[in-house]
């Protein structure tokens, strides 16, 4: 089936053709039509599946049949994302499928000059992307009013809910007509998710494209055993020893990811950075020069991750196990995208035993676990692994023979690295990924977890 069949206009299937795509993917092909009709919408997506566009598309073309004028301080619809990353790549899936429509759209985050943000605003937009923390800054200077607001789509709901971000949500809800389209757009349907429903939609079509809790089929997962004083290094001999070209490590704390971007650094390995502590400016170099080849390594923490979208990405490296299981999903959820091949490998110390029990109770899978030559784990690190882990425990290190060594690159350089790679598409000036090549899709830029979920409230820097 091919977008025409959707039912989207000239202007927009060609914004779709000039981005390369032919192809819905399954999402798209059950929310453009759900969209166009003009219900409420409920989905749950994996990262990679092509809900950006699956909400954008309809989005613009209900807004261009309205044909309402734009009045000044006054948005037609509303795009609400948990980060910065997020809404620089829906911004850019508006501007870049919108090309061909005479419609004016914006996005705002904070980390940045408001001065801007309160001309556009303003002036008046058809789309306005925004984080609830910015966008709340906005409306309290009068540079914003929600009262002619006709779509309201909330992207990755769950992780909103996550950083705290309900109460702004809520204030921004009573500010708006009742009269309006709205799109719930999550990794998961958890119970605080439906709870967000109920009140919000009003007989929502209902959208589940992965399992719940799924991880993509396509991700080869592994544990390597590490005694924490060591992981530095295995992940340096890990990066060399299999020349990989591009992965990102996932940290807990900012403290953590700059601690390993610095040591990977002095051992020569290009790395950079990303969290809510540094400047927009450093987190658009290092993300820049993660893509563009010239860092290998991109330290992030979760919240920084959030909404980053790398094409073909090929490694993705849990340096710590995240606290809360369901974070683990939308972590490697980053590599193996749009139906292509990934790879995840996480390194376990001796409290993380917990922590990787919780994640195969929640996916339902048994990850491999193997140790690697000359970085032996010590026994307390192995009976805490075993206690957890599903699958075998493979105690004797992987011969050096043995690792698996990613082949070169083909085209375009060293830029995509080793391993089996993903594709990543999306339409958008800021953010979908890289050129797609004909025929992709377009595709973004998930039991009981290990400790109790505690919604924290973000700085509008996150």
């Amino acid at each position: 089936m091919s977008f025409s069949s959707l039912g989207l206009a000239e202007p927009l299937l060609r914004a779709v053709a000039e981005q390369g795509y032919d192809t819905p993917s399954p999402i798209q092909l059950q929310a453009i039509p759900a969209v166009l009709a003009g219900r409420d919408l409920m989905a749950a997506a994996q990262t990679g599946t092509g809900k950006t566009a699956g909400f954008t598309l309809p989005m613009l073309q209900r807004l261009m049949e309205s044909k309402r004028k734009v009045s000044p301080n006054r948005i037609r619809a509303l795009v609400l994302t948990p980060t910065r990353e997020l809404a620089a790549q829906v911004g850019e899936s508006v501007r870049n499928y919108g090309k061909h429509l005479p419609m004016r759209s914006h996005v705002v985050f904070g980390g940045v000059s408001i001065n801007p943000q309160m001309m556009a605003t303003r002036r008046g937009l058809d789309v306005l992307v925004a984080c609830p923390g910015r966008l709340m800054d906005l409306y309290n200077q009068n540079a914003v009013r929600f009262d002619e607001v006709e779509i309201l789509v909330l992207d990755e709901a769950d992780r909103m809910l996550d950083m705290g971000f309900i109460r702004d949500i809520r204030k921004i809800l009573a500010l708006m007509p009742k009269q309006r389209q709205n799109l719930l757009f999550s990794a998961t349907f958890a119970d605080e998710i439906r709870e967000l429903a109920t009140g919000l939609l009003n007989n929502p079509a209902v959208i589940e494209v992965a399992p719940r809790n799924s991880t993509a089929e396509r991700i080869e997962q592994l544990v390597h055993p590490c005694d924490k004083a060591n992981k530095i290094a295995l992940l340096s001999h890990l990066v060399t020893s299999n020349d990989w070209q591009q992965v990102l490590v996932f940290t807990r704390t900012k403290h953590m990811a700059n601690r390993v971007a610095e040591t990977l650094d002095k051992n020569g390995v290009s790395a950079a950075a990303i969290h809510g502590n540094k400047s927009q400016g450093a987190r658009t170099r290092a993300l820049a020069g993660f893509k563009d080849g010239s860092v290998k390594v991109l330290v992030a923490t979760d919240i920084a991750a959030r909404g980053l979208d790398i094409d073909k990405l090929p490694q993705v490296v849990n340096f710590e196990l995240p606290n809360v299981a369901e974070d683990y999903v939308h972590r490697i959820g980053r590599t193996g995208r749009a139906g292509a091949a990934g790879h995840a490998i996480s390194l376990v110390a001796a409290d993380e035993g917990k922590l990787i029990k919780a994640i195969e109770r929640l996916t339902k899978q048994n990850i491999p676990c193997e140790q690697v030559a000359g970085f032996e784990a010590s026994r307390e690190t192995l009976d805490n692994i075993a206690r957890g882990i599903g699958a075998p425990l493979r105690k004797e290190p992987r011969d050096p023979s043995e690792q698996r060594r990613a082949p070169r690159p083909q085209g375009q350089g060293q830029r995509q690295g080793a391993g089996r790679s993903g594709n990543n598409g999306g339409g958008a000036r800021s953010g979908n990924g890289g050129k797609p090549q004909g025929g992709q899709r377009p595709a973004d830029g998930a039991g009981k977890p290990a400790q109790a979920r505690r919604p924290r409230r973000a700085s509008h820097n996150q």
